[in-house]
């Protein structure tokens, strides 16, 4: 029982599983909630969960993210592998689910999707969004190439806290900008690319910090870790103390924050990223002026002017910033006005000294950001088609005890998002609705819209109003925007000032404020700083000179086309609006999800739960608006396999396996269960159930089934465990017995190889012995290997005269094989021979015996084949075979024959007959040779093709011996001397022929070496042949 309990435990925990649990650590899914209409019941909920370490809940498909404020084991590799691949419902709620459920959907779908997360300062955002990209990071598929855009995407979270979060009263890592950014991925699932796009970072936080608060992290982290060299350098001591913009706020040492740390970290992000030492030293060199900016002091001179008392800190910021020491000066203390065409330079009140200082302060870190935003962006960027997982950072609605331009942003952002959002989840309800066949009812909601309108409105909107008020002529300030706004939106519901409100509400409001009602609640905003802010100018001739700076990223943050640009720059409310309206455009473009993060308590400890705080922020969120969104149908939808999977033991119909159709099997499961119509709907592939109680009856139900469960599969467990127990004894007794005899049979086998062995051995040694007892067995052995060998590699041809060397026993039975072996594969070869190569070949044997080793050309004689004739039918003359009458022409040749006297050269034909042979010159018959008179045939050792042939000179007929040259000598002397059967009269001279002229008279032909061959007369009356040396 206990092996099942352990198998038990490593499966899935199913949300379903944890229904009977509810009332010690609340529902998964507040959906599920009976009174889902209490808010009380919502936190309560909440604070069990919060209470069990279980963070995570749903709101449907909406994640509930409470912040534990500690560390919690469930984020390890083995937690993303238990989430990979699995349904979205399948398991417990987790931000791994969220993440792995978008990633399924953007591949199966193939439409980008994004991933909201909003909530306060301190409710985990940061820490929601790092989860998200470690899961993919770790999860996707990966290569080298994508191994180091893994790198990249987590290596550029620690750089944009250190520039772009701080710590806050609220929270210790307070993302201080807005971010979303774009993870991309292939058509195989794994990223390649990433973008980032950053909105309103809190610039006011450089000059100005609350107390208890910080400056942003890297001006703590450079002073910390950074080396000593790097810190004189920059003119900088690692004293946070002694720098104006970091000691407003009383606080710079946190316990939780080690900056010492967190610098290595970010020097190590840079170069991961991609970013140049020259980039990296000129973004601290900005970071090291604006603290020097800082410690900037004004005092008034001689004349009473307004002038610069530091100036170990100008010299600073000259080097750090790349300009002109004395332009500088002069644009902190002096600005430069226009007016009718004419450029006039005015001095600075210390106030607006201050005020330009500070403004070139926020300024240069701000563009500084943004250029950092944009080389992240450099090194993430993939240029390609790809789908996108988008991953929304923002700050959710903020409500504090003074609340100004900054949160006004926050607030209206957080409007726009929450039309978003219950657009979207309406959205898709009513089509999960239509998709299963279920009738959509309309949905009651507050839509605040007009809210929006309020803030946004073209013409009477609040921002619209600011910005004709930061251009208006004269001196507007914050009280005349307030009073404008008064008489603009004097009558708007959502809108209330002191003036306007009733006796009742005015105290709630100063004199500088105004109040907002938004979707989440009433927000008093003060107007103080609102033109300021939203102006967020630089005086010109500041601009002039940091544009005309020499640092390389100051170049990039600055252009000098802004000097020269008349064009009114867009106010700050005015980009925000702006890029707010881009960003929704981008999010409506993506198929959404949404994680909503709570903060439990102000104090950053763990285990406290402040009612009020969460209550607070549940308003703000808007999520009991979200859960009557979606309570408003059914409270609970499940795919048909997964419902009749975990609840068809209830059912003897559907127990142990339903083999119908799933929606058949769900019907009789939740017609024997007495689902009464009003409580379920069956949709086209999903159950909807409208009641948590009809859930809660079902688990409680199956609960109570489980002890029979148990019983059952007990008994099942001990039959398979016993059955297993006798197939384990009865395979080792079957085993035994086959071990057994495969031993007898491996000991046969060895007492049959030594006895082998021994006789093999006996044999050898008696091997010269005759034929006995002792050496039978070897000999036999040697006779019968012999035979074996030959049989398997006997003489291939007639030429291969190899012949394995036999044993004395078979020396004469050897000779005998080797005879017959022969012999059998020469009957065989002549055989498969044809009549002409046979011809071809008794001629060349002849021309073997006449000429091998006498006649020098005769090597390169031996692959040409001879031919039947070398003159075609054509070249003979009709006259000369008329004469020829039954004789056939057996064959012909050009041949050129030299007169006995003189040696002169004459074309002839040679044509050999089956008894004479004969030369002919055109038509003519010169001179028949009777084979019969034929004596003999001479010719030389060399290469040359001159031949003699000998006739008897008393015969009169005859005209004496002739001397013939031809191209194919070996070719025409085997042929003749074949026909003439006159094989042994071929004579071979190697330096002269002697031949008869005449009766008594002889001629010479000499024959000698040369380098070619030449025919000449020489003195001696002697015809002289020169034949060059073929074979050395």
């Amino acid at each position: 029982m206990s092996l099942l309990f352990d198998l038990c435990s490593e499966c899935p925990v199913f949300m379903e599983s944890t229904l009977t649990a509810r009332d010690r650590v609340g529902v998964q899914d507040f959906v599920l909630l009976e009174n889902y209409t209490s808010e009380a019941a919502f936190i309560e909920n909440l604070r069990r969960r919060f209470g069990e370490n279980l963070i995570y809940t749903y709101i449907g498909s909406v994640l509930v993210s409470v912040n534990p404020n500690k560390d919690l084991e469930i984020y390890s590799k083995a937690h993303m592998e238990r989430y990979r691949g699995v349904s979205f419902y399948e398991i417990s709620p987790h931000i791994y689910a969220v993440s792995d459920n978008t990633y399924r959907a953007m591949r199966t779908e193939r439409r980008d999707q994004c991933i909201l997360i909003s909530g306060e300062s301190g409710a985990g955002k940061t820490e929601a969004s790092k989860k998200i990209l470690q899961y993919y990071a770790t999860t996707c598929p990966v290569t080298d190439h994508l191994s180091t855009l893994r790198d990249r995407l987590l290596q550029s979270n620690p750089v944009l806290e250190a520039f772009g979060n701080a710590k806050t009263l609220r929270n210790d890592n307070s993302s201080r900008f807005g971010k979303y950014m774009d993870v991309q991925f292939d058509f195989r699932g794994a990223p390649i690319g990433g973008h980032i796009l950053n909105y309103l970072l809190e610039k006011s936080r450089v000059v100005h910090q609350n107390h208890g608060e910080r400056n942003f992290h890297i001006f703590y982290q450079l002073l910390e870790g950074g080396e000593q060299d790097l810190l004189s350098k920059l003119g900088l001591e690692r004293n946070a103390q002694k720098y104006q913009y970091l000691v407003k706020g009383c606080c710079p040492r946190v316990s939780s924050i080690n900056d010492k740390n967190d610098w290595r970290t970010v020097r190590k992000a840079l170069t991961v990223i991609g970013f140049h030492e020259d980039e990296v030293e000129d973004l601290l060199n900005i970071i090291a002026s604006v603290l020097h900016l800082g410690n900037t002091q004004f005092g008034e001179g001689k004349n009473g002017e307004n002038q610069i008392t530091t100036e170990t800190q100008l010299k600073y910021l000259s080097k750090l910033l790349g300009v002109d020491g004395a332009a500088l000066r002069e644009a902190l203390t002096h600005k430069k006005i226009t007016a009718k065409g004419e450029e006039m330079i005015s001095p600075l009140s210390f106030e607006q000294a201050v005020a330009a200082r500070d403004a070139l302060a926020k300024a240069v870190y701000g563009r500084a950001f943004t250029w950092l935003v944009v080389k992240i962006n450099q090194s993430l960027a993939f240029k390609g088609s790809s789908s996108v997982i988008g991953l929304l950072d923002i700050y959710g609605f903020e409500v504090f005890q003074h609340n100004s331009f900054e949160q006004f942003c926050i607030n209206y952002c957080n409007e726009k998002l929450h039309q978003l959002f219950i657009e979207l989840t309406l959205k898709s309800e009513q089509e999960e609705y239509e998709a299963e066949g279920i009738t959509w009812e309309p949905v009651k909601y507050f839509d605040n819209k007009i809210i929006c309108d309020l803030v946004e409105g073209k013409h009477k909107g609040l921002i619209s109003i600011l910005d004709e008020e930061c251009l208006r002529p004269g001196e507007p300030s914050d009280i005349s925007f307030l009073e404008k706004l008064e008489d603009t939106l004097g009558g708007h519901a959502h809108f209330v000032t002191h003036k306007l409100s009733n006796g009742k509400t005015r105290k709630a409001v100063s004199r500088e404020e105004f109040k907002l009602i938004h979707y989440a609640g009433e927000v008093n905003y003060s107007v103080n700083g609102f033109l300021d802010k939203n102006k967020d100018l630089l005086y010109r001739n500041l601009k002039e000179v940091i544009c005309q700076s020499n640092s390389q990223v100051l170049s990039q943050c600055f252009h000098r086309e802004e000097v020269t640009d008349q064009k009114r720059p867009e106010t700050a409310a005015t980009q925000f609006k702006n890029s707010l309206a881009k960003l929704i455009e981008i999010l409506m473009s993506k198929e959404p999800s949404y994680v909503r993060c709570i903060k439990p308590n102000d104090a950053k400890q763990s285990g406290r739960f402040d009612e009020a705080l969460v209550r607070h922020q549940v308003k703000y969120l808007g999520l009991m608006e979200n859960l009557r969104v979606r309570r408003a149908g059914f409270a609970y939808r499940r795919h048909y396999e997964t419902f009749l999977q975990r609840y068809k033991s209830l059912c003897p119909g559907t127990w142990p396996n339903w083999q119908g159709r799933l929606a058949d099997g769900v019907a009789t499961l939740v017609q024997h269960l007495g689902y009464k119509p009003e409580e379920y709907k069956l949709g086209k592939t999903k159950i909807f159930i409208r009641f948590p109680k009809t859930l809660f009856s079902t688990e409680d139900s199956l609960e109570a089934r489980r002890p029979a469960l148990v019983l059952t599969l007990q008994t099942s467990w001990r039959g398979y465990r016993e059955r297993a127990k006798y197939l384990r004894i009865r395979q080792a007794v079957i085993q035994s017995a086959w071990r057994g005899m495969i031993s007898r049979q491996k000991a046969r086998r060895r007492r049959h190889a030594v006895d082998i062995i021994r006789k093999f051995i006996k044999g050898f040694i008696y091997r010269h012995y005759e034929r006995c007892p002792e050496n039978e067995y070897f000999l036999d052995h040697q006779r019968f290997s012999f035979l074996m060998m030959l049989f398997r590699n006997p003489p291939k041809s007639v030429l291969d005269k190899s012949w394995p060397i036999p044993p004395p026993c078979l020396t004469e039975a050897s000779e005998h094989l080797c005879r017959l072996c022969m012999r059998n594969m020469m009957r065989a070869y002549c055989r498969r021979i044809q009549p002409e190569w046979k011809k071809q070949m008794e001629q060349k044997v002849v021309a073997s015996q006449i000429f091998k080793d006498q006649k020098d050309s005769y090597p390169q004689s031996v692959p040409k084949l001879f031919v039947a004739s070398r003159l075609n039918s054509e070249e003979f003359n009709l006259k000369v075979i008329q004469t020829l009458g039954n004789d056939k022409v057996k064959y012909g040749i050009a041949v050129t024959k030299y007169d006995r006297r003189g040696y002169k050269a004459r074309p002839r034909q040679l044509l050999l007959t089956s008894s004479f042979a004969m030369l002919v010159a055109e038509a003519k018959l010169k001179q028949r040779i009777d084979y019969a008179t034929l004596r003999s045939i001479s010719v030389s050792s060399l290469s040359d093709g001159f031949m003699v042939l000998h006739v008897p000179s008393e015969d009169n007929k005859q005209k004496s011996d002739v001397v013939l040259q031809c191209d194919h000598l070996i070719e025409v002397v085997t042929k003749l001397a074949t026909m003439a059967d006159k094989k042994i009269k071929v004579n071979m001279s190697p330096d002269s022929i002697t031949f008869a002229v005449a009766r008594g008279k002889e001629g010479v032909i000499d024959f000698t070496s040369g380098p070619e061959l030449k025919v000449a007369k020489c003195k001696k009356g002697h015809l002289l042949v020169t034949a060059p040396k073929l074979n050395p």
